[in-house]
């Protein structure tokens, strides 16, 4: 799969395994949480580019939805102090271009 959207979750993903690395020691079900929400992205992603109609778009407002969701647990890590501020925009960055592809995969 040659998708851009794809290729950008995966690289998401590995650039958070660290933080989530990180807020495990402190805090296991927030890390947990942010493993399933980061891994939610790309899988919805692959999902949706085997569907058709709306199925795919509702795979890709999930995908999105589990973006947000992984950049708010990030925030709620960071304001635990549990993660460095320095260590969190990297990975916003990719978060801010996965958003920005899949609201482009979403709107008509």
């Amino acid at each position: 799969m040659g998708f851009v959207a794809y290729e950008v979750s995966l690289e998401m993903v590995k650039s958070v395994a660290p933080l989530i690395q990180v807020v495990a020691r402190k805090d296991r079900a927030l890390a947990d949480q942010m493993r399933r929400a980061a891994s939610s992205v790309p899988l919805n992603i692959a999902e949706g580019s085997r569907r058709s109609g709306r199925d795919r778009k509702h795979c890709y407002r999930i995908a999105a939805g589990s973006a947000h969701e992984l950049r708010t647990a990030i925030r709620v890590a960071e304001s635990w102090g549990y993660v460095d501020g320095q260590s969190v925009p990297p990975v916003d960055a990719l978060l801010d271009r996965e958003l920005a592809l899949l609201w482009g995969l979403t709107r008509p």
